[in-house]
């Protein structure tokens, strides 16, 4: 079991994405998604300045990794299992606007993008990825982000990229504390910022943050993912 660790720009409920009862990580963090096996976990990191506030060093999510599929197959299961993941940005209701199954595969091989968080200017890095990761043991704090004891200090990240290697000594201490401090499955606070759809994608806040530090981010991951090889 590997304990995957980063900081999350912005965070608008759709990466990760927490309703439904399942979350779902499905864009952004390519080489995660691409690395990361079942019993493996994830756990995000909020930033310095998100709408004003300071979530550094806070706990924003935690998920442990329960299944993992392409992401053809994850359009195809959320139209039979999770519909609700499938983006509706008209919808009245926050968790629909912001669905993470925003790749249709329904002609053929080709995708195509669904009106959702991202543009065509993520496109390219979301489908990197490869897959989308699932998890029906997860704790999700959003905008009550939990303080991080100082024993697990080391998982705190900020900046580009994520990493593994270095906690690995204090894993299994930390699912411990997790499982045994909250109620697992739960959404404890709402996402710290929300998306303010646009006709055009690509001017969404949330998209273009993400898509600004695309390179970098990717790059620091591949780096920390050489180490195990």
């Amino acid at each position: 079991m590997k304990l995957y660790s980063y900081c999350i720009p912005i965070d608008d409920g759709a990466a990760p994405n927490p309703y439904w009862g399942v979350c779902t990580l499905t864009i952004c963090k390519p080489v995660i998604r691409r690395v990361a096996e079942k019993g493996d976990w994830i756990i995000g990191v909020g930033s310095k300045n998100v709408g004003g506030k300071n979530f550094s060093d806070k706990l924003v999510y935690a998920m442990k990794v329960t299944d993992k599929m392409s992401l053809r197959k994850y359009d195809k299961y959320c139209k039979s299992i999770l519909p609700n993941k499938i983006p509706d940005i008209n919808n009245e209701d926050y968790r629909r606007r912001v669905g993470d199954c925003i790749y249709d595969y329904t002609d053929g091989y080709d995708h195509t993008l669904r009106p959702s968080v991202h543009g065509k200017g993520n496109v390219e890095r979301d489908l990197r990825g490869i897959n989308a990761l699932l998890s029906e043991e997860f704790y999700y704090f959003g905008d009550h982000a939990e303080d991080i004891p100082k024993e697990f200090s080391i998982l705190v990240r900020q900046g580009q990229g994520h990493q593994s290697t270095r906690n690995q000594f204090i894993k299994d201490e930390f699912v411990l504390w997790i499982a045994s401090s909250f109620e697992k499955n739960k959404i404890y606070g709402n996402p710290q910022v929300r998306v303010e759809f646009k006709e055009d994608a690509e001017g969404n806040t949330c998209a273009s943050v993400r898509r600004e530090s695309a390179d970098e981010d990717e790059a620091a991951d591949y780096e920390e993912e050489k180490l195990h090889r």
